[in-house]
């Protein structure tokens, strides 16, 4: 059966930057999934899945724009620590939530102030070539429910 809208995949994969660093290894235990079609991934990537089957391998590497972005500078702020929803003792590298005009937002922690934080709201991938080594498993069609949802139910995809 071959990957088109609305059959859900199930597939392992490997994550590199562009410097050939290993971001992510998820080859062991549940392969992931999701619903072909519904933007459940990245558009680029799921490009590369469209047409392809169950058993096949493939390696696709995006560029910034086709996956998280580029870094934006303007995305590096000075916050209140007031407005962190994340409490308790903050070092720099933590993921912190930040009660903003649009409900919490997730950033990293820069550095830390008495009375301010500075935190980097950029995706930590963003402005990184990324290259995803993928094996497909299994390619099935959606059930009704999965159709109504809009993702993938079971192992490896969303749980009710």
């Amino acid at each position: 059966m071959k990957i088109e809208n609305d059959k859900v995949v199930t597939f392992y994969y490997s994550l590199k930057d562009d410097a050939g660093e290993t971001l992510e290894n998820l080859r062991e235990g549940d392969p992931k999934a999701y619903l072909h079609g519904r933007r459940n991934m990245m558009p680029a990537l799921e490009k590369e899945f469209s047409g392809r089957e169950a058993g096949d391998t493939f390696v696709a590497t995006l560029a910034p724009e086709q996956a998280y972005g580029m870094r934006r500078e303007v995305d590096v702020v000075r916050v209140p620590v007031k407005h962190l929803l994340t409490k308790g003792k903050l070092k720099p590298g933590m993921v912190v939530s930040i009660n903003s005009h649009d409900g919490a937002q997730q950033a990293t922690v820069v550095k830390v102030g008495k009375f301010n934080v500075d935190v980097d709201s950029n995706h930590p991938l963003a402005g990184k070539t990324l290259t995803f080594d993928v094996e497909i498993v299994e390619v099935r069609d959606a059930s009704a429910e999965e159709l109504s949802h809009g993702h993938s139910h079971g192992a490896g995809g969303h749980q009710h």
